[in-house]
């Protein structure tokens, strides 16, 4: 009975002195996936400029630069915050089972 005891009481010890980190695996790979979406959002909003200040350069009213740039960057916000968010399924413990 001793034994057990002390066999348990080595396992909680153990327990104690595990830290579990903030983020898992899951919400780095969703984090990456954000800043992909956030520096390509960046990329395509880039350029359309004229080195002339006399000379319109239409380019700078573009579709990709009014809409898909923006769109990408808050949908690269929108991941980062569920990146930040997202719990993982809870670990199944030894005393549980």
């Amino acid at each position: 009975m001793a034994n057990e005891k002390k066999k348990t009481n080595v396992v909680e010890q153990k327990k104690e002195n595990e830290y579990e980190f903030v983020f898992g695996l899951t919400n780095y790979i969703i984090m990456g996936v954000g800043l992909v979406l956030l520096f390509v959002g960046y990329i395509l909003l880039c350029g359309g400029g004229s080195d002339d200040p006399n000379v319109f350069n239409p380019a700078m009213f573009d579709n990709q630069r009014l809409v898909v740039a923006p769109i990408l960057i808050c949908l690269g916000f929108v991941v980062e915050i569920v990146a930040i968010m997202y719990k993982g399924k809870p670990k199944k413990t030894e005393a549980a089972e």
